[in-house]
This record gives C-alpha cells, sequence and structure tokens, in this order.
C-alpha cells in the first residue's frame, strides 16, 4: 500500500535526525551491500519497471476471469493487536457481478463485503478493520507502490541474495527532498526486494523492523498470476503473522446472490475503506546523535490511533514513544456520501542517544 510521508518544518527536522540514526539489524533487512542513487532515467525506468512486473502478479481482479481465494492466517502479536489466533478469509470476484469477501477470527470478529454495479456494502462486529486483517489483504492484494505513485520520488537500489536466490532491493523514499546519500537502508524508505529473473517479489518492508517474506513453493496460479503460498510476517525478528493461500481456482459459476447486499447492509452506509499508509517523524530532542523508534498501528475512521505498537520494543525509549504516538489524532473527514477510511500509521521518533 503506497506511503505518505507527512513534512512540515518540524517533520522535515525530525526526518534529517532520524536518518542520522542506524536502523536495527534483521536477518530479512537484504538492503545491507553497496546501495545506490538511481537518478538517471533509463535506470529509472528499469527500476520501476521491475516493480510494475512484481506488482503486476497481484492484479488478480484484472484477469478478467472469476476466482475464488481462500486464506487462513495465524496471528501471534502477544496481544500487541486484536484478534491474536487463526483467521479464514476468502474472496470470490466475478468481472460480471463484483466482490464478495469475508474474514472471521478465532475469537469471534466477523466481516462480510460486497462490491457490485460500483457500491460497497458491507457488516462487521467491529468499528474498523483489525490491524492484521488489513495486513494480510494488503500482503495478497497491494504490497507494492505503483510506478505512478513513486515516480518523483528518490530511488536506490541494493543487490542482494535470500535463500540462495539473488534479488534486487529497491528503497523508495517519501519525498523528492529527501537526500540519497546514505550507506545503509533510512528509516523513510520502503523496502521491495525483488527477484530480477522470475520478477516476484521476495521480501516487502513499509519500515525497518517490519517484514513480508514471500514463499512461492507450489504457489498457487490462475492464468498468467501467482500468488505466494505463504507469506511470512516480522516484527522486530519476531513472526507476528503467518499467512497461507489454501487455494486459488477459477469456479464454473458464480451465485449471483453473493452479489446482493442485505437490507442491512444497505442501511448502515458506505463500508470503512482500507487506505495507503502514512509516515510521521517526531523528535524528542535535538543531539546530533540519535536513536529512533517506530510505532506502528491504525488510523480509524474517527482519527484514533489504535492496536499501536514499538517495532523497537527493546529500545529504551519504546514506551516513551508509544505513549508519544498514542496522543496524535488526525481529523476526521468524510465527505457526504463516500466511505470512511482508515489507515496504517508509522510514527518515528528520535531521541538524543545515551551518552
Amino acid at each position: 500500500m503506497f506511503l505518505r510521508t507527512t513534512f512540515g518544518l518540524i517533520a522535515a527536522a525530525s526526518l534529517s535526525l532520524a536518518q542520522r540514526a542506524p536502523i536495527p539489524g534483521d536477518p530479512l533487512e537484504l538492503a545491507t551491500g553497496q546501495i545506490h542513487a538511481i537518478e538517471a532515467h533509463p535506470d529509472r525506468t528499469a527500476t520501476f519497471q521491475l516493480l510494475s512486473r512484481a506488482r503486476d502478479n497481484y492484479g488478480l481482479r484484472n484477469a478478467d476471469r472469476a476466482y475464488d481465494l481462500k486464506v487462513t492466517f495465524t496471528v501471534d502479536s502477544g496481544g500487541q493487536t486484536e484478534h491474536d489466533g487463526i483467521w479464514e478469509m476468502e474472496d470470490i470476484f466475478d468481472p460480471g457481478q463484483g466482490l464478495h469477501w469475508t474474514a472471521t477470527s478465532s475469537d469471534g470478529y466477523q466481516i462480510t463485503g460486497v462490491t457490485a454495479s460500483g457500491k460497497y456494502y458491507g457488516a462487521s462486529t467491529g468499528s474498523y478493520i483489525p490491524l492484521r486483517l488489513q495486513e494480510a489483504r494488503a500482503a495478497l492484494f497491494d504490497p507494492i507502490p505503483s510506478a505512478a505513485n513513486v515516480a518523483r520520488a528518490p530511488v536506490r537500489t541494493s543487490l542482494a541474495t535470500f535463500n540462495g536466490t539473488p534479488l534486487t532491493c529497491i528503497l523508495l523514499a517519501g519525498s523528492k527532498n529527501t537526500p540519497a546519500a546514505s550507506p545503509a537502508r533510512r528509516w523513510d524508505e520502503t523496502e521491495e526486494c525483488v527477484d530480477p529473473k522470475s520478477g516476484m517479489l521476495m521480501v516487502h518492508s513499509q519500515a525497518p523492523g517490519r517484514y513480508y517474506a514471500y514463499d512461492y513453493t507450489n504457489a498457487p496460479q490462475l492464468g498468467g498470476y501467482l500468488l505466494p503460498r505463504k507469506v511470512t510476517v516480522t516484527e522486530a525478528g519476531r513472526i507476528v503473522s503467518e499467512i497461507s493461500v489454501d487455494s486459488l481456482t477459477q469456479p464454473p459459476a458464480v451465485d449471483p446472490s453473493l452479489f446482493v447486499p442485505t437490507d442491512a447492509m444497505k442501511a448502515m452506509g458506505p463500508p470503512v475503506a482500507m487506505g495507503g499508509a502514512e509516515k510521521i517523524f517526531r523528535s524528542s530532542g535535538s543531539a546530533a546523535a540519535t536513536r529512533t523508534v517506530c510505532i506502528f498501528g491504525v488510523v480509524t475512521p474517527s482519527g484514533q490511533i489504535v492496536e499501536a505498537h514499538s517495532l523497537q520494543p527493546s529500545d529504551p525509549n519504546s514506551q516513551s514513544a508509544l505513549a508519544d504516538a498514542k496522543q496524535l489524532t488526525f481529523p476526521h473527514v468524510t465527505m457526504p456520501g463516500s466511505r470512511p477510511r482508515q489507515h496504517f500509521i508509522f510514527v518515528f521518533e528520535t531521541f538524543p542517544s545515551p551518552q
């Protein structure tokens, strides 16, 4: 999902501080070799073509054919996010009728979404879509930003190896004002590591400390589209969610009643939409030497941050950063007739390093 970085006088200064802080080591942090800024037009074009090729693998709804996708995922966040346990999710799509999707968790959360004739309907047992559910859908349907969204952003690349496979890691910054010079990945950069031979996304990281690892062993395929058999999500080196694509099939016929909203859905109005992500940079000091903590969560349609937790939990400033992030509020703006929207949030806070 596309990341938007918030800048202003304070945010820009805080980003500058964060750039001086080294990111924590992680087995899935692959951009550790030489990093090259991509500035020449032919090189940028080739890099964006590689991104687009990887992104196109996940465009199931562009195939102009019906599909039935069944997914299970297991969440083990240690209570840092809601609804730990086993989830089941199913998407049924027909190009002439629409989309019907459902998800249920082992602790009782349920959601149903229907898209038909350009209109959206839904019903759920919660006021927003839980973080791990949005995470699973983002991993399978929208893991890579489009070339149009990052066309003007600074781009850097690094060669890496993952499970014996040579990869190209593409680092994308959120602002064209971001300086390119840095010997390592910066806190503001999203990282996409792609197998240039197969065109498959192998590792995706929206922020240091948080990674999706993709496994295509016995991968399900529909036409020219290939989904991973498994996606492993880690935070601070710990597995927090394991997503399994159980089946991807083309049904011979799809029941039209699946795309008819219930009267209750119609009465509820437009359901919550899952938006992209936003990065915010804050500073708790002005020291030249700094440490950075990233807080990750969801901003609800009402503008509140929920399920927030640290991606650097062992850092001594982790609890302070979490408390500061929870004080943030965002404007609640929903135009009449439009869908309320939620999105991921990454709050980066810099602290003076201990002397």
